[in-house]
C-alpha cells in the first residue's frame, strides 16, 4: 500500500514524504501493524538500514513482528498499544546519539505522538522521516479544557474529556502531535452542522 496522499491544506497540516534509507546510520523505527509495511519496503530499497535499527511495533500481531525480525534489525520491541510503547520511545529518544535517524510509519496518531516526543527530545527534524499507511484518525485536542482524543474520524465530534461539540481543524501543533479542535457551537449553542467522515 503507499504512502496516502492527503488534500492541500494550510501550512501548518502534516505531510509525509514517504521513508527513504538512509544508509547503516543508527536508527529508530516506530511503526503499528499498517505501518509495518512500508518498513518492510524501506529494507527492501536498501537492507543495510535495519543494521543498526531498533524497531518500536505497535501492534498484537506476531505475524508481524516475525516479519520485521527477518529483516535482521538491533531488536523488535513490540508493544500491544501506544500507551505501552511510549516508554520505550522514550527511553530510546533519551539514548540516541547525534546522527540517529527517526522512521515513522502508520497512522497520523502514532506519527503525531512520537513526532512531538522527538521535538521534546530535541531530535533534529531533518533527522525524521515519515510514512503514513492505515487509518486517517486524528489526534485531537480540545482548545478549551487541553484534552486529547484519540482516533477522531468525524467533524465536528464530541470532546471525550469536557463534552463539548469541536471542529476538527487541520490546524496541527508539532509540539503537542495534535490537531486542534474548537468549539462548533460557541456563538450559536445547539447550532451543530451535521456529522460528516473526516477524509484524507
Amino acid at each position: 500500500m503507499p504512502n496516502t496522499e492527503f488534500s492541500p491544506s494550510i501550512d501548518s497540516r502534516p505531510t509525509y514524504g514517504g521513508l527513504v534509507s538512509q544508509g547503516a546510520a543508527p536508527a529508530i523505527m516506530v511503526a503499528d501493524e499498517a505501518g509495518a509495511g512500508a518498513l518492510v519496503d524501506l529494507a527492501a530499497t536498501d537492507a543495510s538500514v535495519m543494521d543498526r535499527a531498533h524497531i518500536v511495533l505497535v501492534s498484537k500481531s506476531t505475524g508481524v513482528a516475525e516479519q520485521l525480525k527477518n529483516l535482521s534489525p538491533v531488536a523488535v520491541h513490540t508493544a500491544p498499544d501506544f500507551d505501552a510503547a511510549t516508554p520505550l520511545v522514550d527511553k530510546l529518544l533519551g539514548e540516541a546519539r547525534m546522527g540517529t535517524q527517526l522512521y515513522l510509519a502508520g497512522s497520523e496518531g502514532l506519527i503525531g505522538h512520537v513526532s512531538a516526543m522527538a521535538f521534546a527530545a530535541g531530535l533534529p527534524m531533518d533527522e525524521l522521516q515519515t510514512e503514513h499507511r492505515g487509518s486517517i484518525a486524528r489526534r485531537i485536542q480540545c482548545v478549551h479544557c487541553k484534552g486529547i482524543t484519540e482516533d477522531v474520524m468525524t467533524d465536528p465530534f464530541t470532546c471525550s474529556h469536557c463534552g463539548l461539540t469541536l471542529f476538527v481543524r487541520d490546524h496541527f501543533s508539532r509540539r503537542l502531535g495534535v490537531f486542534q479542535g474548537v468549539c462548533v457551537d460557541a456563538e450559536t449553542p445547539g447550532v451543530v452542522p451535521e456529522t460528516v467522515e473526516i477524509r484524507a
